[in-house]
């Protein structure tokens, strides 16, 4: 479904109203949130459940104004996404909206065929999966263990096409778009080699997908077991992350003590000092796998215009590619000489 198309069907201003009656309706929201969850979304997100269908309209009507051609679903489900994870501000939100789908276009080697049976090595590694328990704030814990990638079996790119659509099938849920999510990273036996995979072209492209380009809440970002090397890969993140999100990472060694004052080990499997059992990956991928259908569709309303090109909603970012390109030549003897 075309953006074009969208847009004439809400816009309030186009065709009439039996012309508007011929089109399939949206489907209608349902709030799913309990009563302690709206309590916290008023609180936290200003969200005013009287006037939320309301703000979903205004922030519709603004794409279909200033982004004819954005190719987006307009659905309230989907685009109430967008305003909880900027607190209801409509300028904020429909920037977020602008570039989810510059992220999406302008990185194909992650986003084009994007679905679960095609990261399906990646999930058998478990590079990425999500503890089968939420934490004490209602927050699910997304686990990342970069040891479990071999470079030589596919690139990095695949990993971050795993985390993208483990964060897709989070933010399905209210309850996650109003708490938030976890970040527990394990970067036990991440080595130099492995490590130089991941520099500052790629880093800028996920640290702006995540920050800017998602509508997801991090919350924190755990790593445990980062080896000295680690400093290097941060001191390539750290200029890219806004400082609310660099004050949210938390650096715990070895030390399992410390990261169970930010996750508690009930929810914890045992490799991290926790008393819920052995990691157990195989549920989220069952999960996400069966997906798959419900992935197509929804990325099926994604779509550009026929008579479009990325370019009349993308801005270049060549000055952008620059500067990554000129730290990337300082990437290397940093790096060894954190190692």
């Amino acid at each position: 479904m075309s953006g074009d198309s969208d847009c004439t069907r809400t816009s309030p201003s186009a065709g009439s109203p039996s012309d508007n009656e011929l089109l399939p309706d949206r489907p209608k929201y349902v709030c799913s949130l309990s009563p302690d969850l709206i309590t916290k979304a008023r609180e936290e997100l200003q969200e005013k459940p009287e006037w939320r269908l309301r703000d979903v309209q205004a922030l519709r009507d603004m794409v279909c104004k200033d982004y004819p051609s954005l190719g987006t679903c307009l659905d309230d489900a989907f685009l109430l996404r967008f305003l909880r994870a900027r607190k209801f501000d409509y300028d904020r939100a429909l920037q977020l909206l602008v570039n989810y789908h510059t992220c999406r276009r302008s990185w194909p080697e992650v986003f084009n065929n994007l679905k679960p049976s095609a990261i399906k090595p990646v999930l058998e590694s478990g590079f990425v999966t999500v503890l089968p328990h939420l934490d004490p704030e209602g927050r699910h814990v997304v686990c990342i263990r970069p040891d479990r990638w071999t470079p030589s079996n596919y690139p990095i790119t695949e990993n971050i096409r795993a985390i993208y659509l483990t964060l897709e099938k989070l933010i399905q849920s209210e309850e996650t778009q109003v708490n938030g999510i976890v970040i527990l990273a394990d970067y036990k036996g991440v080595s130099l080699s492995k490590a130089s995979h991941f520099g500052p072209f790629v880093a800028k492209k996920v640290i702006g997908i995540l920050q800017d380009g998602f509508p997801i809440r991090i919350k924190a970002v755990n790593i445990i077991n980062e080896p000295r090397i680690f400093k290097g890969i941060f001191a390539i993140i750290k200029p890219f992350l806004k400082e609310k999100i660099a004050n949210r990472f938390f650096l715990h060694g070895c030390d399992l003590n410390s990261l169970h004052q930010n996750i508690p080990p009930v929810i914890l499997p045992e490799e991290y000092g926790g008393t819920s059992g052995k990691l157990d990956i195989s549920a989220w991928n069952e999960l996400l796998l069966a997906s798959e259908e419900d992935f197509l569709h929804d990325f099926s309303q994604l779509v550009l215009p026929c008579d479009s090109s990325p370019h009349d909603i993308l801005v270049s970012g060549d000055a952008d590619e620059k500067q990554c390109d000129d730290s990337l030549r300082g990437m290397k003897p940093q790096l060894y000489y954190c190692y």
